[in-house]
C-alpha cells in the first residue's frame, strides 16, 4: 500500500536520495556521465529541507510512502514538489519536481501525487498550473497523459550542454484535478 502525505523536513535525505537515483536512470545518455555521478545527496537533502521548512511561495512537497519498503518501516518511494510560479507569464502555479524510484512507476502514483500538488496550488489561488520538463525525457509521455499542453519551449545550457526544456501546462488547473480524478485508471 501507498499513502500520500505532506513532505516533513525529516524526510528531505531520503527525497534526496529518490532524486539522485531517478535523475540517474531518466538522464542516462541524455545528460554527461560526469554530471550524473557528481550529483549530492547532502546538497539536494539541504534544499529539499529548506524548502519544507521556508514554504515560500506557497512551497509544499507531497510524498508517497510504500509500506514495507524499508526494514525499519516504511519507505519513501517518490515525491512532488511546488508552489506559485516562478514564471507567472506561463502559468501562475508551478509543479518543480516529481520523482518516484524506477519500481513504482506506472502504478498511479505519479498521477496521484501530481493530484495533491494541483489541489494545493489550487487552494493557494493557481488557476492554472505548468512543469518544466528536459525535452529529451521519455517520460514526457506523463504529463501528456495527464492533459498538458506544451506552453513554452527553451533552450539553456545544462550540465555544461545545449539543451532543451519544454513548459507543460494545465490552464485552467481544473483540467489536471480532472486528469487525477480517479487515481486508479491508467491512461
Amino acid at each position: 500500500m501507498v499513502t500520500i502525505r505532506r513532505a516533513r523536513p525529516g524526510d528531505a535525505d531520503a527525497m534526496a536520495r529518490v532524486h539522485l537515483a531517478a535523475w540517474r536512470s531518466t538522464y542516462a545518455g541524455v545528460l554527461p556521465e560526469a554530471y550524473l555521478t557528481t550529483l549530492s545527496a547532502s546538497q539536494e537533502s539541504l534544499g529539499y529541507e529548506r524548502a519544507i521548512l521556508e514554504r515560500r511561495g506557497g512551497h509544499a512537497g507531497f510524498v508517497a510512502i510504500a509500506d514495507g519498503q524499508e526494514a525499519s518501516g516504511p519507505g519513501l518511494v517518490g515525491f512532488v514538489t511546488g508552489g506559485m510560479s516562478r514564471r507567472p507569464t506561463i502559468a501562475e502555479g508551478e509543479v518543480e519536481t516529481i520523482y518516484l524510484l524506477d519500481d513504482f512507476r506506472d502504478r498511479g502514483i505519479g498521477r496521484r501525487l501530481m493530484r495533491a500538488m494541483a489541489s494545493h496550488l489550487a487552494s493557494l489561488g493557481a488557476e492554472s498550473a505548468f512543469a518544466w520538463v528536459l525535452e529529451e525525457n521519455a517520460s514526457r509521455w506523463f504529463y501528456q497523459r495527464l492533459d498538458a499542453r506544451v506552453a513554452a519551449r527553451e533552450e539553456m545550457m545544462f550540465a555544461g550542454q545545449k539543451t532543451a526544456q519544454l513548459a507543460y501546462a494545465w490552464t485552467p488547473i481544473h483540467t489536471l484535478l480532472s486528469a487525477t480524478a480517479n487515481t486508479n485508471l491508467r491512461r
